[in-house]
């Protein structure tokens, strides 16, 4: 077996315009797995390499995000760039600390991601773990998702942990039955599993964490996060699940970005040797450092101190 080292996601980056007062926006770059890249290369050793696997287009806006990327140590790997493409754009509203999103990414690059076998193989082979989600599958035509998905079997074969939050958005599938034969597919190639309960019982009809562990349990799946806002977050594995408390935040800013800084919290306490109890804590702390701050991507050192225990005051 190839050695196997650095960490990757796969997914779709988008452009992020979150609300300060009247009509002043900001923009920023964020999504679902790309959130979880940011949080892993926070939390990572500085010699371990991070690499988000996309697709770019090739205007400014793309220009601008390989340049974000990189002036954050977060590589491209073997990423395409789709000439006339550009990115999806998504802007964040707020009532409260809850939000809503409105999306443009119809005709995003990140779409084309898995167009050419050989530029994917190249990302993804001979890492210690890759991550992916519902999305990174949602946003893929049928035939590129099963190269997607081929890919990663072959990935796992030669020695990658796969990380899988199926993270069903709705409007994403042309049906639900459709989202759930692409996560069932995707279950049966993943190590750590990573789901959200209330989008399991939405799409599976799961009546509770458990039914939700059975069933991925079932599927094959050897280590299983089952995550609930605020909530308590289920750990299961080796026959054994544990219910862990998530920290609690008095006054939220902003749940944006949340579940993904808690999956890249828990995947780098995983890296780090710590056991599956021991990382959903830390995760936990990370997740509630990100709803203390605006928008989807907290600066590293923020992320860094709520990892090793301490929480940065609400503000």
């Amino acid at each position: 077996m190839t050695p196997v080292s650095g960490v990757a996601a796969v997914g779709e980056c988008m452009i992020e315009l979150s609300g300060a007062a009247a009509d002043n926006w900001r923009m920023g770059f964020a999504g679902d797995t790309f959130n979880q890249i940011w949080a892993l290369r926070a939390l990572l050793p500085a010699a371990q390499s991070a690499d988000y696997v996309t697709a770019f287009g090739d205007d400014p806006f793309s220009d601008r995000q390989r340049a974000f990327m990189a002036e954050h140590a977060i590589g491209t790997a073997a990423s395409p760039v789709i000439p006339g493409a550009r990115p999806g754009l998504y802007a964040i509203t707020l009532e409260g600390h809850e939000r809503s999103f409105t999306y443009w990414r119809a005709d995003a690059a990140a779409r084309s991601l898995a167009d050419c076998r050989d530029a994917l193989a190249a990302s993804l082979m001979g890492r210690a773990l890759i991550c992916f989600s519902g999305i990174t599958l949602a946003i893929l035509e049928a035939p590129a998702r099963a190269t997607l998905l081929a890919v990663l079997e072959a990935a796992r074969e030669g020695g990658s942990r796969i990380a899988f939050d199926p993270n069903w958005r709705p409007r994403l599938w042309p049906s639900p039955q459709v989202a759930r034969d692409a996560i069932a597919q995707a279950l049966a190639l993943t190590d750590i599993a990573l789901p959200t309960f209330p989008d399991e019982a939405a799409l599976f009809g799961d009546t509770s964490p458990a039914d939700t562990i059975a069933r991925l349990s079932r599927a094959g799946v050897a280590e299983i996060v089952v995550k609930d806002g605020a909530g308590l977050a289920h750990v299961a594995g080796a026959g054994i699940t544990r219910a862990i408390p998530a920290v609690p935040v008095p006054s939220p800013v902003d749940t944006t970005g949340a579940g993904d800084a808690f999956n890249g919290g828990y995947l780098a306490a995983r890296l780090a040797g710590h056991t599956p109890a021991e990382a959903a804590q830390r995760a936990h702390r990370v997740a509630a450092a990100v709803v203390q701050h605006h928008g989807a991507l907290v600066p590293f050192a923020i992320l860094r101190t709520a990892f090793e225990g301490a929480l940065t005051p609400a503000k």
